[in-house]
């Protein structure tokens, strides 16, 4: 998976754009706690969200 297709799920679902990045981390995590996103991805994913300037809260 990647960044775009997480975010077009992320349309897909909620029927709206994130509207930064941290909220498409959090759907991330949400994706692989429910076993639809590999180790591999979510990784990658996080490492690559956390590049961008998404964090994780405090």
């Amino acid at each position: 998976m990647t960044l775009l297709e997480l975010k077009n799920k992320f349309i897909s679902l909620k029927s709206f754009e994130p509207t930064d990045l941290n909220q498409l981390m959090d759907f991330l995590q949400q994706n692989y706690l429910n076993g639809e996103v590999t180790f591999q991805h979510y990784r990658a994913l996080i490492r690559e969200l956390e590049l961008s300037g998404a964090n994780k809260p405090n």
